[in-house]
């Protein structure tokens, strides 16, 4: 009885009689049979994966969009606000000059943080990487000697 794609995986009734070539064909056969499987498998969560992926990065730029127009509604408030107190050109004045400052820091922050991060290379992995090849040259050194 031969393993279809449709059957699972498995030792077939016969294993006592099987030659060491028979064995050995079948153990082929599986092991392509479960890493097509494992394969597919993995094809399918990720196309899953995607899709959600797709959805909440949507939602997320639909929160954005909202979260904006609000930012918009509430400076439209602030000016209107401060505007009882005083010229409604100097309330967006004041208003225009809170916003650049707070933008002004983020931005100084942002930087920091940027600079921080570069070069954006593993450093660690390669510092890692570079011990795992010392120690193996130095093990084949001795293993020769």
């Amino acid at each position: 009885m031969a393993t279809t794609e449709r059957e699972p995986i498995g030792v077939e009734p016969d294993r006592d009689n099987a030659s060491i070539a028979e064995l050995t064909r079948r153990l082929t056969e599986q092991s392509t049979l479960l890493a097509r499987r494992e394969a597919e498998l993995a094809k399918a969560e990720l196309a899953e994966k995607g899709r959600r992926l797709g959805i909440g990065l949507g939602e997320l730029s639909a929160a954005g969009i909202v979260g904006l127009l609000a930012l918009g509604a509430l400076t439209a408030t602030l000016i209107l606000a401060l505007a009882q107190a005083m010229d409604g050109w100097l309330a967006a004045l004041i208003v225009t000059v809170v916003y650049l400052v707070v933008a002004g820091v983020l931005a100084l922050i942002g930087r920091r943080q940027a600079t921080e991060a570069m070069p954006p290379a593993p450093e660690q992995a390669q510092a890692s990487v570079k011990e795992d090849v010392a120690a193996i040259k130095q093990g084949a050194k001795e293993g020769r000697s």
